[in-house]
C-alpha cells in the first residue's frame, strides 16, 4: 500500500534518502528532549523523579509513559543515548508511524511490568525498557517478515549489542531494574508480529 512504509503522508512512498533524514531528526530530536528533562530535573532538585514507577501504588499507572523520559542524573541519561539513537534511528528507517506504534507499545507494556512485578519500594525510570524494547524488535523482525535485509540488521545489532543486553538482564546487577530490561525486550519481540509488515504476509513469506 502506498505511503504505509515511511511516510507520514499517505499519497506517495519517501525515498531512502527521506525516510533516513527523517529518522535521524526524529532520534535526534527524541534524545535531546531527554537532555533538557534531565537539565531540568537537575536545577528543580530532582524534582522529575517522582515521575518514575513504584510498584503496585495505584497513583503510579499515571506514570508509565512518563518514566521512560525521567533519569537519575546525567551518568543515567548518557548511558541510555547512544543506544536509544542507534536503535531508534534503525527501527524508524523501516516506518516513522511504525516505529512510533511500536515505541508505544513498548513503552506502556514495559511501564505497567515494572509496575507489576519489581520489588516493593523501589523507583524506576529511564528509557533502557525502550531501548530493550527496541533491541528485541530489531533482533527478530527480520525474521518474522523474511526480509534478508532485516535478517542482517538484527544480525548486525544481536553482534554488537547482545553481551550488554544479557548482562542487563542479569537479576544480580544492583541498582538496575532487570524487570524492565526484560518486559521491555519481550514487548519488542512481540511489536514485530503486531506491527510486522502486510506486504510480506500478502507475499506468502517469499524471500
Amino acid at each position: 500500500m502506498p505511503g504505509t512504509s515511511g511516510s507520514w503522508d499517505t499519497g506517495r512512498e519517501w525515498s531512502r534518502g527521506e525516510r533516513a533524514l527523517t529518522a535521524a531528526k526524529l532520534m535526534l530530536g527524541w534524545v535531546a528532549l531527554l537532555w533538557l528533562l534531565e537539565v531540568a530535573d537537575a536545577l528543580s532538585g530532582h524534582a522529575l523523579d517522582r515521575f518514575g514507577i513504584m510498584p503496585r501504588e495505584p497513583s503510579e499507572l499515571v506514570d508509565v509513559v512518563p518514566a521512560s523520559f525521567t533519569h537519575f542524573g546525567f551518568a543515567h541519561v548518557a548511558a541510555n543515548s547512544v543506544p536509544l539513537l542507534v536503535l531508534g534511528f534503525l527501527a524508524a528507517l523501516g516506518g516513522i508511524r511504525r516505529f512510533l506504534a511500536v515505541c508505544a507499545l513498548v513503552i506502556v507494556a514495559d511501564g505497567i511490568g515494572v509496575w507489576l512485578i519489581s520489588p516493593s519500594g523501589t523507583n524506576t525510570a529511564g528509557a533502557s525498557g525502550l531501548i530493550f524494547g527496541l533491541f528485541g524488535f530489531l533482533l527478530v523482525t527480520g525474521f518474522v517478515e523474511r526480509r534478508p535485509l532485516g535478517v542482517l540488521v538484527g544480525l548486525l545489532v544481536g553482534a554488537i549489542w547482545g553481551s550488554a543486553i544479557l548482562a542487563g538482564l542479569a537479576p544480580t546487577q544492583s541498582g538496575v531494574s532487570w524487570q524492565g530490561h526484560l518486559v521491555g525486550l519481550v514487548a519488542g519481540v512481540a511489536a514485530a508480529f503486531v506491527f510486522r509488515r502486510r506486504a510480506a504476509l500478502r507475499a506468502g513469506g517469499a524471500l
